[in-house]
């Protein structure tokens, strides 16, 4: 049976700082995909990398989490590469979170859905269809407005450079991690109604699709 959660005591991260791009020279298509690089990587087990890559398109800007981390490899936690794309080239990022988003009072996501390709032909009677790709998902938040909140002007930052942040969501003490790579938008514009809280708006964009851990 599902484990019910809410949206209480969650953490969000923001990536504040990213390592020295690491060469890779391959990825195998395996249960859990192991990463090969050109030197030794200096990676633990538990960090977390944002990989670019071309080839394996499937893992190509975003988050992993590193496991079983020894000299020139590592492996993508979980991650089951057996059906992916070959990989070609690529490199792969340490990330730092340690920005910490402590205002958002709600949030919303949109985005996600897939668009459908017709593939009725002329024998059929009945018309058919396979998914194709997802929207671009995204997440909005309302925040409490305060201009020198250290998460707001790391957000008004990555906005106004139009770069692209890694985030994490850990929902509860020990509980589930969402890891994505996105795009922030931060004016911290202050909006809200007569006598009730002085909030702003800000969006993360994700590019790629999240990837899921437990604690």
């Amino acid at each position: 049976m599902a484990t019910a959660k809410k949206w209480s005591n969650v953490a969000v991260a923001m990536q504040s700082a990213l390592g020295a791009a690491i060469t890779l020279t391959a990825i195998t298509k395996a249960a859990a995909g192991v990463v090969t690089t050109s030197a030794a990587h200096g990676l633990s087990n538990g960090d977390y990398v944002v990989l670019s890559v071309q080839g394996m398109r499937q893992v190509d800007d975003r988050v992993f989490r590193v496991s079983s981390a020894s000299g020139s490899t590592f492996t993508l936690e979980g991650e089951d590469t057996t059906a992916f794309d070959t990989f070609t080239s690529g490199t792969a990022q340490k990330i730092t979170f340690g920005t910490s988003i402590t205002t958002a009072t709600s949030l919303s996501s949109s985005g996600g859905e897939f668009d459908f390709l017709d593939t009725t032909t002329i024998h059929q009677a009945a018309r058919s269809q396979m998914p194709g790709l997802p929207s671009a998902a995204s997440f909005g938040f309302d925040n409490i407005w305060d201009v020198s909140d250290a998460g707001l002007k790391a957000m008004k930052s990555a906005s106004d450079a139009q770069a692209k942040r890694s985030f994490m969501f850990t929902f509860g003490t020990g509980g589930q991690i969402m890891v994505f790579n996105g795009y922030v938008g931060a004016s911290l514009l202050p909006g809200g109604a007569a006598q009730q809280l002085v909030t702003t708006k800000t969006t993360i964009t994700m590019n790629g699709t999240p990837t899921y851990y437990a604690s």
